[in-house]
Parts: C-alpha cells; structure tokens; sequence
C-alpha cells in the first residue's frame, strides 16, 4: 500500500487503477462529535450523552456526516494533489457501517477502480474509487465510491 501525503505534485497518470494508498488516521474527539452533531446532524445519540447511553447505541456516537468529514480531510490532505485536483462529480454508496465512537482512531484507505482520460477535455482524466475507513479494531466503519477530477501532467 502505497503512502500518499498532497504536498507530492501527482497527476492523473499517478493514479492507476489498482493502486491502494494509506491516507493516513485521525483520531475522533467527543468534543468535535457533539459541536458537528448539535449544528448539523442534531439527533440525539450524536448530542446528549445521557438520551445516548439510553439508546441502542449505549453511548454518544459520531454522525454519518462527521465521519464523512474526516474521510474528506484525509482525503484532501494525502491523497489529492493540489496541483491537479479540479473537484469531484460526485460519490456513490456512502455506507456508515458501524458506530463511530469518540476516542476512535479511523485509518483511511483509497483504492482506485478505474481511470480513464477524458475524450472531451484531454488536459483531464477522471478516476474512481473505493474510499474506507477502519477504526483501531480493524472494523470497516464507513465506505463510499467517489469519482475524482484530476489534471493530466504536461498539458495546459
């Protein structure tokens, strides 16, 4: 598995399919759950520690969202390179698979499924890929398909 950090200058032919990289890990904090949850997921299991141990989860867990935040973050600071990353199109099966709990350490994994040039717009390519994200256990805690937008080296 392949390191990738986004102060490396990469473009799409650095990215074929097949490839694995190790984005890295990310430690979540009880804090950062309950501040994401209260202004954009504001359920109880994400918010009040007290209704959380009641529920079927026995205690506060971090929203789907938060999780895809820090998946994002990993993302965006080891595996994009800024000098060719042009946005994404879109994700597809964005799955929690189970809970996210504060004091977890959620390592991230990219692989990519498949990469072709763009036949519109040569100066470009558009990759793939599986996202995951393991807690400390090696549980799979989250998934998703993401399509990336990426320069291709040498073309202006």
């Amino acid at each position: 598995m392949a390191s990738a950090e986004s102060s490396i200058e990469r473009w799409f032919e650095d990215y074929p399919a097949g490839d694995v990289f190790d984005i890295g890990s990310i430690e979540v904090h009880e804090q950062e759950v309950l501040e994401f949850a209260r202004r954009f997921d504001p359920q109880p299991f994400h918010t009040d520690p007290v209704a959380a141990a009641d529920s079927h989860f026995g205690g506060i867990i971090a929203s789907g969202w938060h999780t895809a935040s820090l998946m994002m973050r990993l993302l965006a600071t080891n595996f994009l390179s800024p000098a060719s990353s042009l946005g994404s199109p879109g994700v597809d099966e964005l799955r929690w698979l189970r809970p996210v709990r504060p004091g977890d350490v959620l390592r991230g994994s990219v692989t990519v499924l498949s990469a072709r040039r763009s036949a519109s717009k040569p100066d470009r390519g558009l990759i793939e890929s599986r996202i995951e994200m393991h807690n400390q256990h090696g549980e799979l805690v989250f998934s998703t398909r993401a399509v990336s937008l990426l320069r291709c080296r040498g073309i202006v």
